[in-house]
């Protein structure tokens, strides 16, 4: 059994540390059941989860990158108008651009292969992650979690990766607050005090289920994408995603409309539930 260092209960007082004492304590928390168990990823399940933080360093690279580019443009009075950025029409836009002064066309030229390298190395991890989303043991609960909207293939394999076993957790609510989902509390006596949520746990998993909790803003339909990524999957996995679709709008416009709370506040809530959705697919795999 693995479990938490940071976890280990510790009295604020106790100030003798000897290896004979902390038997003697790990074994009177063991006992009472009090130690918090972890389970360590294999050498092969570290190494995805590496490559799928090294696609995500280099999207906020890329933006970091395009930031500059376009914020250089600005000060020298080049503001593209004709329809959205970083599309081919505006990357041509980009490359037109000349200036008199050599330094300037240099800066220019500097900024835009940045860009262009970062979008190859983008491209690259996003055709590795692929390649490893369809090998074993993620193509098929890759599949299963691609049935719910707004997750792809990238949101699927971050979850599995990050996550590596779901199996550790009892229920949900586990799952929600390892995820940092669940509010804060301090409450005493008669008085219950809520913040916002905790954010503690992964922060990865976190990211990518609250961009994924936007789409349900949207009215509860199967475009022909989803229904691609739907086609072959299990009956069973298919309508807990049709019941996470029409149960999370239903939430999001209840909160938005009748409560009138913040549109953040409301997709962070949808994601906590959407977790809970997550959860239940990939319980499927003790009953396959």
């Amino acid at each position: 059994m693995v479990v938490a260092p940071s976890l280990i209960p510790a009295k604020p007082g106790d100030r003798i540390k000897t290896d004979g004492r902390d038997s003697r304590k790990l074994a009177e928390l063991f006992k009472a059941g009090l130690l918090t168990e972890v389970c360590p990823p294999t050498p092969e399940e570290e190494a995805v989860r590496d490559l799928t933080r090294a696609r995500e360093d280099a999207k906020r690279e890329l933006l970091s990158a395009r930031h500059r580019l376009t914020k250089m443009l600005l000060r020298h009075g080049h503001v593209y108008r004709q329809g959205c950025n970083w599309t081919q029409r505006h990357h041509g836009w980009i490359k037109g651009i000349r200036f008199e002064l050599r330094d300037l066309q240099e800066v220019l030229d500097n900024y835009l292969l940045a860009v262009e390298q970062i979008e190859e190395r983008l491209k690259h991890l996003g055709a590795r992650l692929e390649e490893v989303a369809q090998s074993e043991p993620y193509a098929e609960r890759v599949g299963w979690l691609c049935c719910l909207r707004g997750v792809d293939t990238v949101t699927a394999m971050t979850i599995l990766a990050e996550l590596h076993d779901v199996s550790r957790f009892q229920n949900p609510r586990e799952l929600m607050s390892y995820l940092g989902l669940t509010p804060s509390e301090h409450s005493s006596g008669g008085r219950t005090r809520r913040g916002s949520i905790t954010k503690t746990g992964n922060g990865h998993v976190r990211r990518v289920l609250v961009e994924a909790a936007w789409n349900y803003r949207h009215r509860p339909a199967v475009s022909a994408h989803l229904a691609r990524r739907r086609k072959g999957q299990p009956a069973e996995i298919i309508a807990i995603a049709d019941r996470a679709q029409q149960r999370l709008h239903r939430r999001y416009y209840r909160m938005k409309e009748a409560y009138r709370k913040h549109h953040n506040v409301v997709t962070v809530a949808v994601a906590r539930e959407l977790t809970g959705f997550i959860w239940s697919i990939l319980q499927y795999e003790k009953a396959a």
